[in-house]
């Protein structure tokens, strides 16, 4: 069974890999957050390492720019995450945050690691890469988002629920219960 970090760490590069398949005309592509590039998406994800890092007191540091190097700034933040959840002490310390006493890795597993599967989506639709989930992603996701309540649409990087087709597969009545129409 995979652990925190070795899942964490398989999504890292599977976003990681996306964000290096984008062609370079594609980066101001609008993706399918409403108002957010395909760039945006990237800066999104480099954010949220960040914001995370900030909850036990660490922070990013000096890494690449998204505008300038988008790869390297999602490999830069990615890595970062992943150093905390190698290390047993950094991944187990805890926090109090929106949904009560957690521990770092705990808070990773649930939010970073989302992030980096449907913002993979996100990516790779706007830059008209290959934008299929694995299905043992699409139910990990679909748990967790269930598990998320009306948070999961707070924040604004959730739509409304949309109907899915008749007849939809699995990763497409995620994606509409995430509020992204993913079909045509």
């Amino acid at each position: 069974m995979e652990d925190i970090a070795q899942r964490y760490r398989r999504l890292a590069e599977a976003f990681n890999a996306t964000v290096d398949a984008v062609p370079d005309d594609r980066w101001d592509s609008p993706s399918p957050c409403e108002e957010w590039s395909a760039r945006d998406v990237v800066a999104h994800v480099v954010e949220t390492q960040g914001i995370f890092l900030g909850l036990v007191g660490r922070q990013l540091g000096d890494i690449p720019a998204v505008d300038d190097a988008p790869g390297a700034a999602a490999r830069a933040a990615t890595n970062q995450t992943q150093a905390g959840l190698d290390d047993p002490r950094r991944a187990t310390e805890e926090f109090d945050g929106h949904f009560g006493r957690s521990t770092y890795e705990q808070a990773v597993d649930r939010f970073l690691s989302f992030d980096l599967v449907i913002h993979r989506w996100d990516l790779a639709r706007a830059a008209g890469l290959d934008d299929e989930l694995a299905p043992d992603d699409v139910a990990r996701l679909r748990d967790t988002a269930q598990g998320f309540g009306d948070a999961l649409r707070e924040s604004g990087a959730c739509g409304p629920a949309l109907e899915p087709p008749p007849g939809a597969d699995e990763q497409t009545r995620l994606l509409a219960f995430l509020g992204r129409k993913a079909w045509a």
